[in-house]
């Protein structure tokens, strides 16, 4: 089971349907893209697509965020999704760089609970740049 974090806070997953992995994908609403895949794959489908899962197999592999703004670069306008390990600390990054949400598991969500991401929820007021020009 996972819990999905937003900028709300924790809710159930209401995804239905698979989200195979790039190598797998065959035209299904949702496909999951790992660190080394290269989003430029998806040029041309992005319009296909209703959800993109970008995996986090651990905390300190930051490439997804960067998966997550070439999409949006590329044009993607669905809904993006960081799945697997993310860290609230790393809430406000996540949104910055592209997603809309960020999937958890459960054990996460025991050790770091939803007080600690909501407290990272207003992402757009609080980066290092508005510091450094006040």
């Amino acid at each position: 089971m996972s819990v999905i974090v937003t900028d709300t806070g924790f809710r159930n997953d209401d995804w239905v349907g698979p989200a195979p992995a790039l190598a797998d994908w065959q035209g299904e609403a949702a496909v999951e893209l790992a660190p080394a895949d290269n989003p430029a794959a998806l040029q041309g489908r992005l319009a296909t697509l209703a959800m993109i899962h970008v995996a986090f197999p651990a905390f300190s592999d930051g490439r997804g965020f960067t998966i997550a703004r070439r999409l949006r670069d590329m044009g993607y306008t669905g809904r993006l999704r960081a799945k697997g390990h993310v860290l609230a600390d790393q809430y406000a990054m996540a949104r910055r760089s592209g997603f809309d949400e960020v999937a958890i598991s459960d054990e996460l969500a025991r050790r770091q609970p939803e007080a600690q991401w909501l407290a990272r929820a207003n992402w757009r007021e609080y980066d290092h740049r508005s510091r450094l020009a006040g």
